[in-house]
């Protein structure tokens, strides 16, 4: 079956710098799109039936020999299993070690002034709130769409972003998973280009 808005089981547009949940049956196809380009999207993934179990950054980077993901990299949880994989990636180019912004690290990165900014661990705290989880339930997230390289000295940095308008990531879930995002209010660095912007949120049964 084509994807198309028509045939989707949920379409959502997810406002600038705001939080989103949702589960995504097994079987499913969840489709993010960053509709103007250049924004990160700070996801979070748990087994929807067990929060215990949550998406691992450290297997994930072992098991696909590689600190970036993109198109056939499979998300791994904390007990090793297969949670999502990536089916198609227009951008090529997410992090997954970089973590999410703060009120803490904004202020160590930047300036003390900028502690009160909006973060994604407010968003996170937020919707962990909503789903009567603990806010010891946060944990490694991806950050889609995001450029971080590592420069020589091993260093990471955060530079442009180099999605284009419309690009997306379409991911199969290997298991019931919820799917925590905070879409970035970052103004302080280019992950968004200085620019919160909206992105679309879409689910396939597959």
């Amino acid at each position: 079956m084509s994807k198309t808005i028509e045939n989707a089981v949920y379409n959502e547009k997810v406002a600038a710098g705001v939080p989103w949940s949702h589960v995504v049956k097994k079987g499913q196809t969840l489709r993010i799109i960053d509709l103007e380009g250049c924004q990160a999207v700070d996801t979070l993934f748990y087994n929807a039936n067990d929060h215990e179990e949550r998406y691992s950054a450290n297997d994930t980077v072992r098991e696909q020999g590689s600190i970036f993901v993109t198109t056939g990299t499979k998300l791994i949880s904390t007990d090793d299993n297969v949670m999502m994989e990536i089916m198609e990636d227009t951008c090529g180019n997410h992090d997954t070690i970089g973590g999410h912004c703060s009120a803490e690290s904004n202020t160590v990165r930047y300036a003390h002034d900028r502690k009160y900014m909006h973060s994604c661990r407010d968003n996170y705290l937020y919707e962990i709130g909503e789903l009567e989880m603990d806010p010891r339930d946060l944990t490694n997230n991806i950050n889609f769409f995001m450029n971080v390289p590592i420069e020589e000295d091993g260093f990471l940095i955060i530079v442009d972003g180099i999605s284009k308008k419309g690009a997306y990531v379409d991911m199969k879930a290997e298991m019931d998973t919820l799917v925590l995002v905070s879409n970035c209010p970052q103004l302080n660095n280019p992950c968004n280009a200085f620019n919160p912007t909206p992105v679309q949120m879409i689910i396939w049964d597959d």
